[in-house]
């Protein structure tokens, strides 16, 4: 080909054209579209999930009476006392002069109300040994974290002045703020770790600061575009703070790749001998149109979260999708007018030890002498490499899904876990007691307190409860709220048992016998066990969707049966080997030490499918670029194995770059010291290196090689599908010389 015009069709390639002669309009149009978005989103600001949309259930109904009664529940916390050898009792002066001191100390800060004696409630436990102050913290639940350290400050001082006592606070507002000293920082601090690593590693792949520089910018002018859009759009759908942190993640990830991709090809097509147009043009008809259809994939699997039902999951799968899709339309539009401003400039800003390292050569020399042998024995490298990955995978077969303890989560690190501990062992589920929401015409009525009575006594003597039960009236509401804590404590599964037994038996053999009286149970591990009840029901359907409609884009992309096929199948033992990874390091604790991390029997319940539908999108990005570049060979008329020698070795560089900082920015997740954010950033990591190693580098050559021309099978009646193939003729992308085939090729 020489440098003359070359015939484009599709999106991808008008797009980059148009921006590549219109560049300063395209770079307008793209600050004046993040500047607006993020001015509009900030003037209409977001709206957050509430608990009500949190989920389906009873969780969601008591959520709703709660909120349509107008009553905010106070944050509530509790003072442990407890004596520390068995010679001290609640029945000792000692003992009541240290109750009685904690109630006045917290008393006097101002904070609190509803101070309430263990003697008055009932809160002492059954040996003696132990009592429990309860009190609620004044102010909006939100922020009691906040405000709670006087009160802290003066249970201190109360423990100095009582040393054969145990005296300790625990509750929301205190945890809040444990956490938040003890954790805030470790998200901050990945976050804004993130995008400096990821500047690293690509200053190390390009060796030119300005080329590193592009990539990152238009993440980062993506993810401020698309933080404005949530603003906007939770209006419609509520947004969160965990989506936010989900869409930062997603935003980095697929901007710098999108850019890479298109970069690197745009700088090989240069260095191959084109003109600054040519090799745009290229660029935008190749790598563009690959990043399109990966956008578009990640898209649809981003789309597979609001399909669970889950308000959480479904502001995660909203806010990544319009990241994909803003970092999508940037890299195709205003990239390539960048790219054109810049010319030859961005080469500037070169790193002369890295100067070698820019064609990828290193890259290619490596994949081609695995290649070789791939191709050589294809039987042998799918036997192997299928066979490690099943093996890997299979851990997974055995994986238990539930939402981590207070212990599971943070070790005993922390002094506040101890006292979680040391409540529930007195206290069985008196930490996290079950919350029954009782709503009735007249909650006077004397129905309806009989009803409450005999719910009280049958908690009690059903097992479920071994009491105190409280019960909190607000007569002008028509509401009761009625504390039960659950036997079985912080045990996962016997807590649950008791639960299934207020629901099941107690409360239709009282409060259920009375005409409209609704009395959904909440509290910590009733939305738990709702919680996990909706996932689970969710499962099918989300993996039947992102499934099939990445089927059909791989299908109407490629136009090949085969290729359509073997992408979901590689895909899936991808995610397999990632969830036996995680079930082997994090349930049983093989190697948990290597990753700083403890095998806590479990895997947190919302990761699996998360992680499914993250990893199916992010794999696609490595599937579509190297499968592309493959096509687009085989294309220009060389035999599939030599297409597939071609396409793999050429896109070493880039896949290698991109994997090397997807699996770096998912690290540092797993340095935090949250066990449920390890397993995430573990999972992901693991995920992405097996897929740009094992299968992008292995697997996909040797089962292409083995189905030789079958890879490009469409039954005839297909061929009537829309044809979203190659965006450029084959003519315009010919190599000048044949030398293009093999490793020497720049990348």
């Amino acid at each position: 080909m020489g440098n003359g015009d070359a015939r484009v069709r599709g999106l991808a390639a008008r797009a980059g054209g148009w921006s590549a002669r219109h560049r300063w309009a395209a770079v307008g149009i793209w600050v004046l579209f993040v500047v607006l978005a993020m001015g509009l989103g900030s003037a209409a600001g977001r709206v957050d999930v509430e608990d009500s949309e949190q989920l389906k259930g009873e969780t969601s109904t008591a959520a709703r009476i709660i909120e349509d009664a107008g009553i905010e529940e106070p944050a509530s916390e509790t003072v442990l006392v407890q004596a520390k050898d068995d010679g001290l009792t609640s029945t000792d002066a000692e003992f009541r002069s240290a109750v009685a001191a904690v109630m006045s100390a917290v008393e006097r800060t101002g904070e609190v109300t509803d101070v309430t004696s263990p003697y008055d409630s009932g809160t002492v436990a059954k040996d003696g040994r132990s009592a429990l102050v309860q009190f609620d913290v004044r102010g909006d639940p939100r922020t009691a974290g906040e405000r709670i350290e006087p009160v802290l400050d003066a249970v201190a001082d109360v423990q100095k002045e009582h040393g054969s006592l145990r005296i300790e606070e625990i509750g929301g507002a205190s945890m809040m703020k444990t956490f938040d000293d003890a954790f805030g920082d470790d998200f901050k601090k990945a976050e804004y770790s993130a995008v400096p690593v990821a500047l690293g590693i690509l200053l190390i792949a390009f060796g030119a600061l300005v080329a590193a520089l592009l990539p990152v910018a238009l993440a980062i002018t993506a993810i401020i575009a698309t933080m404005g859009l949530m603003g906007l759009v939770s209006h419609l759908q509520p947004m969160s703070d965990t989506a936010n942190s989900v869409m930062l993640l997603v935003g980095l990830a697929v901007g710098v790749d999108y850019c890479l991709f298109y970069l690197r090809r745009e700088r090989e097509e240069r260095a191959a001998g084109r003109d600054a147009r040519t090799a745009l043009r290229i660029a935008a008809a190749t790598s563009g149109r690959a990043i399109v259809v990966s956008g578009v994939t990640v898209c649809v699997a981003m789309a597979g979260m609001l399909f669970t039902g889950i308000a959480e999951f479904e502001a995660m799968g909203l806010a990544s999708l319009m990241v994909v899709a803003v970092a999508m339309v940037g890299s195709v539009t205003v990239l390539p007018a960048l790219l054109s401003l810049l010319g030859e400039r961005v080469e500037k800003g070169k790193v002369p030890f890295l100067r070698r390292r820019t064609s990828g050569s290193d890259d290619s020399r490596f994949w081609s002498a695995v290649l070789k042998r791939v191709l050589a024995r294809p039987v042998l490298s799918v036997a192997v490499a299928a066979g490690a990955l099943l093996a890997v995978a299979a851990p997974a077969l055995g994986m238990k899904t539930e939402n981590l303890t207070l212990d599971q989560e943070f070790g005993d690190s922390l002094p506040i876990v101890q006292t979680y501990n040391r409540v529930n062992e007195a206290f069985p589920g008196g930490s996290e007691p079950a919350e029954v929401v009782v709503k009735a015409d007249d909650i006077n009525a004397p129905e309806v307190k009989a009803a409450l009575a005999d719910f009280r006594e049958q908690a009690v003597s059903s097992g479920a409860s071994r009491g105190p039960v409280e019960i909190k009236l607000h007569d002008q509401q028509n509401l009761a709220f009625v504390y039960v804590p659950l036997v079985g404590g912080s045990d996962q599964d016997a807590a649950g048992a008791s639960l299934e037994k207020l629901r099941d038996e107690v409360r239709p053999a009282t409060l259920g016998k009375v005409d409209g009286v609704e009395a959904p149970i909440t509290g910590q591990v009733a939305g738990n066990k709702d919680f996990n009840d909706q996932l689970v029901g969710s499962v099918v359907p989300v993996f039947a969707f992102v499934v099939v409609f990445a089927f059909l884009l791989m299908l109407l992309s490629f136009r090949s049966l085969t290729v359509a096929v073997t992408s979901i199948v590689l895909n899936l033992l991808s995610v397999g080997a990632a969830y036996g990874i995680l079930v082997a390091v994090f349930q049983h604790g093989w190697g948990a030490s290597l990753v700083g991390a403890e095998g806590v029997g479990a895997i947190i319940t919302w990761l699996p499918l998360f992680l499914f539908v993250i990893l199916f999108g992010l794999s696609m990005d490595y599937h579509v670029f190297v499968v592309s570049r493959i096509r687009e060979a085989r294309a220009r008329g060389l035999e599939t194995r030599d297409a597939i020698r071609h396409g793999v070795v050429t896109t070493a560089g880039v896949v290698t770059s991109a994997a090397v900082i997807m699996v770096a920015v998912f690290a540092i997740f797993g340095t935090l010291s949250m066990q449920s954010m390890k397993q995430m950033g573990v999972g992901l990591a693991a995920a992405v290196l097996i897929d740009a190693t094992v299968i992008r580098g292995v697997l996909l050559p040797a089962v292409m090689s083995l189905l030789g021309e079958r890879n490009w099978y469409l039954p005839k009646w297909m061929h009537r599908l829309p044809d979203l193939t190659h965006d450029e003729a084959p003519a315009a992308v010919t190599p000048r010389t044949r030398d293009d085939e093999g490793e020497k090729v720049p990348v």
